[in-house]
This record gives structure tokens, C-alpha cells and sequence, in this order.
């Protein structure tokens, strides 16, 4: 089995229904499946896609490798799929349904994140299976799905882009921000219950060019994934275990 940065590389879960599902794996050292350990999906975007090439998703994203700052007994799983569409989500929900029947995982710590495209098809996995997931964060990108489900499920969701993000621009994401609020305001949710369900972050000019990035789109994968703020979110960590700053 090749190997990156503990990654085992180009993995494949053969799915009767689905077909082959590629994907890259990171499986702590200490895990011997006695204890139950978190699981965390990291989808890619264009770039990371299957025809790509193996392991191009984790070799230009760096939030499977981020990730290990804030909890040690993470398992991570990075798809590499064909598209940005229900047969990608498809295969996610399955990849993720066959590492919590082989695996030890506590049901109650499985994250998931989507930049660019990767967010599309999160938001497509969300109106599909959102009760599997407890956190999602989907990075400069767009909601292509439904929102009854997420909200039935009161899977927690933020949101971050750039306020002139070249590719997706902020609206899409505001709306589904918008949408999902509301849909909480009309069940009665009080302001702060809601503010812990859903979370928009719309990150000015400043917060890139004060960091030498010139492009939103391209440079949030890079800077959100390293953003403790947004990470920490995600995992329920206010900090980096490993002391790593955002």
C-alpha cells in the first residue's frame, strides 16, 4: 500500500451499487479497534477528483492534515470521487456507512468538511443522510441541496467564504444561511439555540490580503483549513492540541 503523510493512498470500498469508491485513509497508530475513535470526511475540491489523479486531493488540500492538531483518535477519510453530484454524495454516504459498521467509531463524533465543489456535494450528502454527521463546515462554495433535513437532523453547519470569493461570490451561501435560520425560527428555536446549529462566516478583503493572498477562492482551502477559529468549530476544540495558530 503506497503511503503519504500516513495517508494510505487510493484505497478502494467495491460497492455493489455504487461501484468503486476511491479514497485516501488516515488510521491512528494507537487504534487497535478496542476503544471508539471519531471519524472525520474531508471532501476535495475539482482539483482532488479521482481523474485527477490518486492522492491529488490530499496532496493540494491540507484539511485531513489539519485536522490531526485537534483530536488524536481521528480516523479521516478523503474520498476521491468522479463529480460534484447525487452519485458522489451517494458514495460518500456509503463510504461513511462502511467505516461505522467495520470500525469503532462513537456515532456521536463524525465531522465532515467540503470546500469548492466538495461543499456541493456536502450539501447534497446533508439532504440526503444529514443524521450521520455532527458537524459539517463547507468552505467557498454553495448549498446544491434541500434544507428540511439538516434541520430535522440538527446537524450543525458553518459556512465560510470570502466576502468576493471569484468563483461562487458570498450569496450563495449567505442564502442557504438564510434559509436554514429561518426554518429554525419557524420551529420555535430560541437565538442562541440556533446560533449553535448554524454558523455564517463571511471573511472580509483584509483577512486575505493581510495574509499575502490575492485569490479568495483559491487561497481559502489553505486558509480556512488552517483557521483554528473555523477548524476548532468543527471538532468542538477551541484549540489546537498541538499549539498550532490560526
Amino acid at each position: 500500500m503506497v503511503n503519504y503523510r500516513d495517508f494510505m493512498v487510493d484505497s478502494v470500498l467495491h460497492s455493489h451499487e455504487y461501484g468503486d469508491i476511491h479514497y485516501c485513509v488516515f488510521i491512528p497508530d494507537e487504534y487497535d479497534g478496542s476503544r471508539a475513535c471519531s471519524l472525520y470526511v474531508t471532501l476535495p475540491g475539482y482539483q482532488g477528483l479521482y481523474f485527477q489523479g490518486a492522492a491529488k486531493n490530499i496532496r493540494t488540500e491540507e484539511f485531513g492534515f489539519e485536522a490531526q492538531n485537534y483530536r488524536d483518535d481521528l480516523i479521516i477519510l478523503a474520498p476521491q470521487l468522479e463529480d460534484w453530484g447525487e452519485a458522489s454524495a451517494r458514495k460518500t454516504i456509503a463510504l461513511t456507512e462502511y467505516f461505522l459498521e467495520y470500525y469503532n467509531i462513537d456515532r456521536r463524533q463524525v465531522y465532515i468538511s467540503g470546500y469548492s465543489d466538495g461543499g456541493e456535494t456536502l450539501s447534497l450528502v446533508l439532504d440526503n443522510r444529514p443524521e450521520l454527521y455532527r458537524a459539517a463546515l463547507i468552505c467557498s462554495s454553495r448549498w446544491d441541496g434541500g434544507y428540511q433535513a439538516v434541520v430535522g437532523a440538527k446537524t450543525s453547519v458553518y459556512f465560510v467564504t470570502g466576502e468576493s470569493d471569484e468563483y461562487y461570490g458570498s450569496e450563495p451561501l449567505e442564502r442557504a444561511y438564510r434559509e436554514i435560520r429561518g426554518l429554525y425560527e419557524a420551529e420555535g428555536l430560541s437565538e442562541t439555540e440556533i446560533d449553535n446549529l448554524v454558523v455564517l462566516d463571511i471573511k472580509p478583503a483584509a483577512y486575505f490580503t493581510d495574509r499575502g493572498v490575492t485569490n479568495q477562492h483559491g487561497g481559502g482551502a489553505g486558509m480556512f483549513s488552517r483557521d483554528c477559529e473555523i477548524m476548532g468549530w468543527l471538532f468542538g476544540e477551541h484549540e489546537p492540541r498541538h499549539g498550532k495558530e490560526g
